[in-house]
């Protein structure tokens, strides 16, 4: 089987992922983590995964990079980076594109940072992998041009440091530079603002736009916050019990949303505009078993509007289909009229109540 050399290819997105399927062997049985999923980034555009705990985001990334232990693990469908397909592929070939090719950014730094060696040892050495021929001197100068890059005061000072003796936003930027040293095409961050505050938050998120803007890399952002959503990405994927319910724009998913799961994470979000006293609007039930996912649409024994589309709910799982607006797919049993004119009494209640 042909090797998997290092280059940029220029037709089509930089990812595409096809028909993507994860399952887990359980002893309490097989777990459907990710079920038929597909999606496209291209260079310098940004993906926001997003949807409940659960709901296959972080597993999603971790199939694209390769990292789920084949023993115990069943990777099916196609996923191309730079138009090469990389599903079956050696994990050597896989571990010579981590990091160079592609890299992440993971949701815990102090936890993915090793505590025992110092943070510019560790991204001098993700840097040596992908240059064997670098001296150690090299790597150095790399690391601390890098952790000046991401915004890390006096570099050369603080390269010798440990992870706990950095904050957690600069733990934070660690990671960052670490995941860019080799200058990666595609960039998957895990909930890269998790337990900061809002002001580190903001620091982070425009300092990977910046970053993109510079290396014109793909990203996916897989986060819960449609905040951070709306703010750095071009497209956006929701994702339900392994599946995807709703792909499209910013702009159509975000203010022109049609699947009552994106209804339901959309009213669970505080309003600016709203009383500050005004109550938000959790999504009833809990998020299914992906061992044992319900019948037809996954959703429908939470979806208020279950019954109205006849058994198809409780019988016919629902697939992606475009609607009127081009680029916008859904994954819904409800006519689209129907769909539009539900959200808008939605909208209209929500206001009256606020």
């Amino acid at each position: 089987m042909p090797g998997l050399p290092h280059q940029r290819v220029d037709d089509g997105p930089y990812l595409r992922v096809d028909d993507l399927k994860v399952r887990f062997d359980t002893p309490d049985g097989a777990v459907r983590a990710v079920d038929g999923v597909s999606f496209a980034v291209d260079r310098g555009r940004t993906l926001g995964i997003v949807g409940e705990s659960g709901s296959g985001k972080s597993v999603t990334s971790l199939a694209v990079l390769g990292l789920h232990d084949p023993r115990r693990t069943t990777v099916s469908g196609e996923i191309r980076v730079g138009g090469r397909d990389i599903v079956g592929r050696p994990e050597e070939e896989i571990r010579r594109l981590r990091g160079r090719d592609m890299a992440m950014i993971f949701q815990d730094p102090l936890s993915a940072l090793h505590p025992y060696y110092s943070v510019g040892r560790q991204i001098g050495e993700a840097y040596r992998i992908h240059h064997p021929d670098a001296s150690r001197r090299q790597a150095r100068q790399r690391s601390v041009d890098l952790l000046g890059r991401v915004g890390i005061p006096q570099p050369a000072k603080r390269i010798d440091q440990y992870p706990h003796e950095f904050s957690g936003g600069m733990r934070q930027r660690a990671m960052i530079a670490m995941a860019l040293v080799n200058d990666p095409d595609l960039l998957i961050a895990d909930e890269p603002t998790t337990a900061l505050d809002v002001t580190v938050q903001a620091q982070i998120l425009d300092l990977l736009a910046d970053l993109q803007a510079e290396f014109n890399s793909a990203i996916i952002l897989i986060t819960h916050d449609l905040g951070v959503v709306s703010q750095v990405a071009h497209e956006v994927l929701v994702m339900y019990g392994g599946r995807a319910v709703e792909h499209g724009s910013v702009e159509q998913v975000l203010r022109r949303p049609q699947h009552p799961y994106t209804w339901g994470l959309l009213a669970s979000v505080p309003s600016l505009r709203g009383a500050a006293d005004a109550d938000l609007v959790p999504i009833g039930g809990n998020p299914p078993s992906l061992i044992n996912l319900p019948p037809g649409c996954a959703f429908h024994p939470r979806c208020r509007y279950a019954d109205r589309n006849g058994d198809r709910s409780r019988t016919d799982v629902p697939q992606l289909r475009q609607v009127q607006e081009r680029g916008h797919l859904v994954a819904c049993h409800l006519a689209e009229p129907e769909r539009k004119r539900l959200y808008a009494e939605q909208i209209a209640t929500a206001g009256a109540d606020r």
